[in-house]
């Protein structure tokens, strides 16, 4: 009964969209081909365009309400492909899809570049003392861990004590291996001032890598091949027969699991 309405208004939308450059409309699939570099790239910009963190509270329960229709074969003639694609996108960037909750703005993947930036800029500023490294560390742990804890995988709920041990693992690994390198750059006899500089803008780079590993724990596992997808809106499966033959060959199942968020 669902494939067949879900049929009904797949027809009733097509006849509108004969002038359009939009393709078929699919419930739940992404609107790019994922079988090539372009098409995951044209994906990653859908997924994270601020433009929906200004969407209305209005709009959001159009968009719902869209989809819905389009479920349940009531689509109202005229509702094209590209509007099916704009409700499903404003959907899927602003309601969690296990809870159907609202995800915190800050928290969304739409709003990790305008709300990341500042704290990269943060990371990146020069001469800090012993305080700013501290802080500019901490704040960036905590941004990341809400990030993956809002967009986890809720049908698989973890426990409270993972979350923080995840969360205070990563902020104690960051901030030792900022604070130990800066000291060991100032103590570098043999740096110039303005090598001595510009060795501590790196500093940065391989404090945020080992204390990403930490902060896994406080959302969705990073998927990886032979793993089974979940119905997160932020991970997919692809055969390996269809992608590009340097990563195909890299690995001997038939199909991979990848994280289309972070």
């Amino acid at each position: 009964m669902a494939d067949t309405a879900t049929t009904t208004s797949a027809a009733a939308a097509s006849p509108a969209n004969a002038s359009t450059d939009a393709p078929p409309f699919q419930l739940g699939k992404p609107r790019f081909q994922q079988t090539s570099f372009y098409g995951r790239f044209r994906h990653f910009l859908d997924i994270i365009d601020p433009r929906t963190l200004f969407v209305t509270e209005k709009r959001l329960r159009e968009a719902v309400q869209l989809l819905e229709d389009y479920q349940h074969g009531t689509l109202h003639p005229g509702v094209t492909n590209e509007q099916l694609w704009s409700a499903q996108k404003i959907k899927q960037a602003i309601l969690h899809p296990d809870t159907n909750e609202k995800i915190f703005m800050p928290f969304r993947m739409s709003g990790y570049i305008p709300f990341g930036t500042p704290i990269v800029v943060g990371l990146l500023l020069p001469n800090q003392t012993l305080a700013s490294t501290v802080f500019w560390q901490w704040l960036n742990q905590s941004h990341n861990a809400c990030v993956n804890y809002a967009n986890r995988n809720a049908t698989k709920p973890s426990s409270a004590s993972k979350f923080i041990q995840g969360y205070l693992g990563a902020v104690i690994s960051a901030v030792s291996i900022a604070v130990g390198l800066n000291v060991l750059v100032q103590k570098a006899n043999k740096f110039t001032p303005a090598t001595r500089l510009l060795v501590q803008r790196f500093v940065p780079f391989p404090a945020v890598g080992p204390a990403g590993d930490s902060t896994h724990a406080c959302g969705p596992a990073y998927a990886h091949p032979g793993a089974s997808p979940d119905r997160h809106v932020h991970a997919g499966e692809i055969e390996t027969s269809q992608l590009e033959p340097e990563i195909a060959r890299a690995t001997s199942s038939r199909t991979v699991v990848y994280n289309k968020g972070l």
